[in-house]
């Protein structure tokens, strides 16, 4: 009875061991949802068909990010300067390198209050 327990807990061990926790500095702007700053005239739909609404701590990365740094659909993100976690719901244009976009719901003034800032991001990896 005591072999199985070891051997769940050094597995539970190896797995909470694998996990790094990555650090970054990027160019951070805001988005909102609204028809203005879409193409496609769908405001509330991001890049993998996630639904986006007000109070959604959400945010869109540079696809260089995603293909060279680990960060996934669903990763979640610290931004310095900014409390909480933000999932990675959205994507963007494959020019932008180095950069996040914040989803600050419909308030285009708070999002231009925020303007281009640069911060850390930091996000574990398997």
């Amino acid at each position: 009875m005591k072999l199985p327990l070891l051997f769940l807990s050094f597995l539970l061990l190896l797995t909470i061991s694998c996990t790094e926790t990555k650090t970054l500095e990027v160019t951070a702007t805001a988005y909102n949802s609204v028809e203005s700053q879409t193409k496609k005239g769908d405001a509330v739909t991001a890049a993998w068909g996630d639904q986006l609404k007000p109070g959604m701590k959400a945010v869109a990365v540079s696809r260089d990010l995603l293909q060279e740094e680990g960060i996934e659909h669903g990763s979640e993100l610290q931004i310095s300067g900014l409390p909480g976690t933000y999932r990675v719901l959205d994507k963007m244009n494959k020019r932008w390198k180095k950069k996040i976009d914040i989803y600050m719901g419909e308030n285009v003034k708070q999002a231009r209050a925020w303007g281009r800032q640069n911060v850390e991001i930091t996000w574990e990896i398997d």
